[in-house]
């Protein structure tokens, strides 16, 4: 349908080096947007033809906003975001040191925020529309053992999504987030031994771990016109992992 085409857009995916934000850049592509892949390492990912890659950490105060301004030198026509760049750094709480607490909040929070007002200020400069989409978790909603930095991240970027939706209304520029579940990545593979792996697939009501193309579709939806009149809303992307208080027996 052509109201899901994203053909003359351009993106800006951060965290898309790998996992989930790798196939969210990818499925943009294929939708027809020129897209800008972004990694904190200068490794550059395998691309589609005509994709461009920018190294930039976002931990570094200033790493944000160079970041924007690059990818707008080198697509000036940009006007979709997406900011998935995040990780993990917790240990049980009464272990949690400041250091990695600052960790996880400034690259979770902190970078996804000053991602989206230096796009936006460069959007409402041009008086241009646009939509930014950001990778929240079902953690935002739902608290895990041995995760409270991680989870009270995450829970701040729904807030974040909803209070930039109502910022940046009046500018026509809409912000929506998707929330997934359990999605097999790199980051979590290691955590998941074969009896773990079984009761998390119990829990999901889909019966299997997500896997990052899974997450690349609703963001593909969210940016495009289909969604033209959806702002400040979150997608929960999870199998049905949070419908049910019990999954399957």
């Amino acid at each position: 349908m052509q109201a899901f085409s994203l053909a003359g857009s351009a993106a800006l995916v951060t965290g898309s080096s790998q996992g989930i934000g790798f196939a969210i850049a990818n499925s943009l592509h294929a939708a027809g947007a020129q897209v800008v892949f972004h990694g904190k390492d200068s490794d550059v990912p395998s691309l589609p033809p005509g994709a461009i890659y920018l190294a930039e950490d976002l931990l570094n105060p200033e790493g944000s906003a160079r970041l924007v301004r690059a990818a707008f030198q080198q697509r000036p026509e940009l006007n979709l975001l997406v900011c998935n760049a995040g990780s993990f750094f917790d240990v049980p709480f009464l272990e949690m040191r400041p250091e990695l607490w600052e960790k996880t909040i400034n690259l979770n929070v902190r970078a996804s925020y000053f991602v989206a007002q230096t796009f936006a200020r460069e959007l409402v400069a041009r008086e241009r529309p646009g939509a930014i989409v950001t990778t929240c978790s079902t953690n935002g909603f739902y608290p895990e053992d041995d995760t409270t930095a991680y989870d009270s991240s995450k829970g701040a970027l729904v807030m974040m999504t909803r209070t930039l939706a109502h910022s940046l209304a009046s500018h026509h520029i809409r912000v929506n987030g998707i929330a997934p579940g359990l999605i097999l990545t790199s980051l979590n593979a290691g955590m998941l031994d074969p009896a773990k792996r079984r009761l998390y697939e119990k829990k999901i009501l889909l019966g299997r771990l997500g896997m990052p193309d899974d997450c690349a579709g609703a963001v593909v939806f969210l940016l495009s016109p289909a969604a033209r009149d959806i702002t400040g809303q979150i997608i929960v992307i999870d199998g049905g992992l949070t419908l049910g208080q019990i999954g399957r027996t």
